[in-house]
C-alpha cells in the first residue's frame, strides 16, 4: 500500500471521528481500515489512534494528520489545476447552516448558486446547533460569532454586527437607557446561548463587562427575540442580518450604540482535507460576493441614516 494512500486512509479516519464511519466513507469495511491503520503505525513506530470507547488522537497522530492534509490538499489542488479549464461541478455539497441567518439570507443565495450549478445536488441542514464537522458527514458548515480555534480551515465572509434594540413604544413608555447601567431598570430579551445567566456583556472603556437586565422573555429564537421586541416587551442584543428592514423602517430603534457587544464574523469553515475542493472554494467565494461589503442586510440602516441627515441638512439650511 503506498504512502499516499495511508494518509488518505488516515485522515478519513480522523475526519470521521471513527473507524466504522471511515469504512462507511470509504466504501471499504471496517476490519480494512482497522488492519491498514495498525501497518501504518508499525511502519512509523509510533502509535497514531488511542483506541477505547471513544477513539483519540495521540500527539504524532495530530502531527501526522496535519502533515498528510495539507499533502492530499496539495496533491487535489494540483490536479484541480491541471483540471480547471475543464472541471464541472456535480456532485453533492453539504453544508450545515445557522436557522436564522439562513431563512432571511443564505437560502435565497444557495438558491441561486444551485441554479448555476444544475449537476450539483445541495443538502442543507439550517439549524443553530454546531455541528461537528470531524464526527459528521458535512462538508462546510457557516458559523456566526468568534471562531474558537481548531484543526479546522476558516475563511471570513463579513462581520456579524449586532445592535442592542427596542420598539418606539417601549422606549415611550419606559424611557431610553442612557448608559448601561441603566439596564437593571428595564426588561429584557434574552438569547439563551449567549446570556444563559441573564446577563449581557457589553464592552464599556475597552473591557468586557456584565450587566443585570430583568428577564422579560427567554429563547433560543432569534426570530422570536426581534418578534418580542417589535412588540414591546422589552429590549434585545440583535444581529443587524436579522433587524435591518425593522430598523429602516422605524419599527425598531436602537439604542446604546457605543455599548453594542461584538457578534464576530460570518465565517465558512471546513476540513483542512477539503481545503482544495472546487466545489467548497466556489461556493465560499459566491457567498463573499453575494454578501457585498458593507453586507447586503446593512444597506437598509445605512440608506434610512442618509436619509435622515439629508433631512437634518435641508431644515438647516432652510
Amino acid at each position: 500500500m503506498n504512502k499516499f494512500a495511508e494518509m488518505h486512509f488516515f485522515v478519513a479516519v480522523v475526519d470521521a471521528g471513527s473507524m466504522s464511519e471511515a469504512a462507511k466513507r470509504l466504501g471499504t469495511t471496517k476490519s480494512m481500515v482497522s488492519q491498514r491503520m495498525q501497518q501504518l503505525e508499525q511502519r512509523l513506530g509510533v502509535s497514531l489512534l488511542a483506541r477505547g470507547r471513544q477513539m483519540m488522537v495521540t500527539e504524532p497522530g495530530q502531527i501526522f494528520y496535519a502533515h498528510s492534509a495539507r499533502i492530499l490538499a496539495e496533491v487535489s489542488e494540483a490536479e484541480n489545476a491541471v483540471l480547471a479549464g475543464q472541471a464541472c461541478m456535480r456532485g453533492s455539497l453539504r453544508i450545515a447552516a445557522p436557522m436564522a441567518f439562513s431563512i432571511g439570507h443564505l437560502a435565497p443565495m444557495l438558491a441561486r448558486f444551485a441554479s448555476l450549478h444544475p449537476e450539483l445536488r445541495i443538502d442543507v441542514e439550517a439549524d443553530d446547533r454546531r455541528v461537528n464537522l470531524n464526527d459528521e458527514n458535512y462538508d462546510l458548515a457557516i458559523r456566526l460569532g468568534t471562531l474558537q480555534d481548531s484543526s479546522l480551515v476558516a475563511k471570513r465572509m463579513a462581520v456579524n454586527r449586532h445592535v442592542i434594540c427596542a420598539s418606539p413604544e417601549y422606549l415611550a413608555e419606559r424611557g431610553t437607557p442612557a448608559r448601561p447601567e441603566d439596564l437593571q431598570d428595564h426588561d429584557g430579551l434574552l438569547y439563551v446561548h449567549r446570556e444563559p445567566h441573564g446577563m449581557w456583556q457589553l464592552p464599556v472603556d475597552g473591557e468586557v463587562r456584565s450587566f443585570r437586565i430583568r428577564n422579560r422573555m427567554r429563547t433560543d429564537s432569534g426570530h422570536q427575540l426581534m418578534a418580542g421586541a417589535r412588540q414591546g416587551l422589552g429590549l434585545a442584543i440583535l444581529p443587524t442580518f436579522l433587524c435591518a428592514d425593522a430598523v429602516a423602517s422605524g419599527a425598531l430603534r436602537i439604542v446604546l450604540p457605543e455599548f453594542a457587544p461584538s457578534g464576530g464574523m460570518v465565517s465558512a469553515v471546513y476540513r483542512q482535507s477539503h481545503r482544495a475542493s472546487l466545489k467548497i472554494q466556489t461556493l465560499v467565494n459566491f457567498l463573499i460576493e453575494e454578501i457585498g461589503y458593507p453586507p447586503v442586510w446593512e444597506l437598509p440602516i445605512q440608506e434610512q441614516l442618509q436619509a435622515v441627515s439629508s433631512d437634518r441638512s435641508e431644515k438647516t439650511n432652510f
